[in-house]
């Protein structure tokens, strides 16, 4: 049974809780989302699994998920990669923010998402547990599709997109 660090409105560590409990519950908790790049500039986005608790089916970042507890952030960053992309790299901090959304079956996302960044040419060996399918794509041409397909993507992706280009390539 997972867990996830409870935090209040500044980040601080204030407890754990089962994750699934902390979504039917919407208590904010610790999250990261990674952002990954090629050389050439493109973002490399997954397709999640259809069997995922929330989400499923639709296009995100390279990959998210939760730190364990007395887990360092960027070593959870590190282990979840290589868990769903099979992608062994290190990550860079880049900024975080808070949000607040609500999903089917009662769910509630409450997260302070830590993004992290990275450059990454090869292909991954992704875990069909976790993603269904992946792809490069050119930032502008992934901005048109979500501007005319904003149901194809995980709401907190479309956050993230909608923070400056530099934010995200540090």
């Amino acid at each position: 049974m997972e867990h996830v660090i409870l935090v209040d409105d500044n980040d601080n560590a204030i407890g754990t809780m089962e994750k699934m409990e902390a979504h039917r519950k919407g208590l904010l908790h610790r999250a990261f989302s990674v952002v990954l790049f090629n050389s050439k500039g493109e973002i490399l986005i997954q397709k999640r699994a259809q069997s995922k608790y929330h989400s499923g089916g639709l296009w995100t970042n390279a990959c998210c998920s939760h730190p364990l507890p007395n887990e360092p952030i960027a070593e959870a960053t590190q282990r979840k990669l290589k868990q769903e992309m099979g992608i062994e790299l290190q990550t860079t901090f880049a900024y975080k923010f808070f949000y607040y959304t609500q999903f089917e079956a009662n769910l509630i996302e409450h997260e302070c998402d830590h993004v992290f960044t990275g450059t990454f040419d090869g292909v991954p060996i992704i875990n069909p547990n976790e993603v269904e399918d992946w792809k490069y794509i050119s930032m502008e041409k992934l901005c048109e599709d979500v501007r005319a397909n904003p149901d194809h993507y995980t709401y907190w992706f479309k956050l993230i997109l909608d923070q400056p280009l530099h934010a995200l390539k540090k």
